[in-house]
């Protein structure tokens, strides 16, 4: 397989704390996988640490876009990051909730945008056109996501779910080869987690794209994953398929018996 993310050795110190204990772990192109432990592992700060909001300690992020050189990503601010073609969402919802639905994924087109101030003081013909491809993009987005129906809404009016398929449609906007999802399935009720299976299959199948997942869910880690990585403390004690994970003692261990059949 072709590894479009490589992250080795990666470490994390806060003061006297270390946070992540030299981190190793690659995503295949066209992968789904999950990234799994128990509370304060360390799963949300290896996110910050490959997207710009933490600078790790030590350490090497490098990215491999499809049709692109690889690059080592180590200290870029997280705009940076999101244009060479890495998005996510977070575990708190982090939408704009005074902006419309439409509003919310626009913003995500930003960094495919080639006006600049000038454009936007003097809106010329090209500035139009490349502002209508956005509303048009941006609604093509919704249509997939299912949303279109709110397109006008308000988002802090849109159910809990629907937020939260906002949020991966502003990701989607950004034109990623590789979406990190931060608990995705948090507070969904069965039928919405069902639907978020179905949503993240179709992302990887129709448009491409590659995903990492942070869940709690195990049901839902257990069907989408094509590989599991399992931290604790800081450090990968685990990696493999989904059935090599649920019987693996280690992993049973960290979860201190905690279920995690599917």
């Amino acid at each position: 397989m072709e590894p479009i993310l490589e992250v080795k050795d990666l470490t994390m110190d806060f003061g006297g704390l270390r946070a992540l204990d030299h981190l190793d772990l690659e995503i295949d192109r066209g992968e789904i996988a999950a990234l799994i432990g128990p509370n304060g592992a360390g799963k949300t700060t290896f996110f910050n640490c490959i997207t710009g909001i933490y600078i790790p300690t030590r350490g090497d992020v490098v990215i491999s876009p499809p049709g692109k050189k690889r690059e080592r990503i180590n200290g870029l601010k997280p705009n940076h990051v999101t244009e060479r073609g890495m998005a996510r969402t977070f575990q708190n919802i982090r939408l704009f909730p005074s902006m419309t639905v439409l509003e919310n994924v626009m913003i995500g087109r930003h960094c495919r945008t080639r006006s600049g101030i000038a454009g936007a003081v003097f809106r010329g013909p090209g500035t139009r056109e490349e502002e209508q491809a956005v509303v048009d993009k941006s609604y093509e987005i919704l249509e997939k996501m299912g949303l279109s129906r709110f397109v006008n809404e308000l988002a802090r009016n849109l159910p809990y779910g629907a937020q939260r398929r906002l949020e991966i449609a502003r990701a989607m906007a950004t034109e990623p080869f590789l979406i990190l999802l931060d608990e995705p399935a948090a507070g969904m009720n069965p039928q919405e987690t069902y639907e978020l299976d179905q949503l993240i299959l179709r992302i990887r199948d129709e448009e491409g794209i590659s995903l990492l997942l942070i869940e709690h869910d195990m049901q839902l880690v257990m069907s989408l994953s094509d590989r599991i990585f399992v931290m604790d403390y800081g450090k990968k004690i685990a990696q493999g398929t989904p059935e090599e994970i649920k019987n693996n003692p280690v992993v049973i261990k960290a979860y201190l018996g905690e279920e995690i059949d599917a």
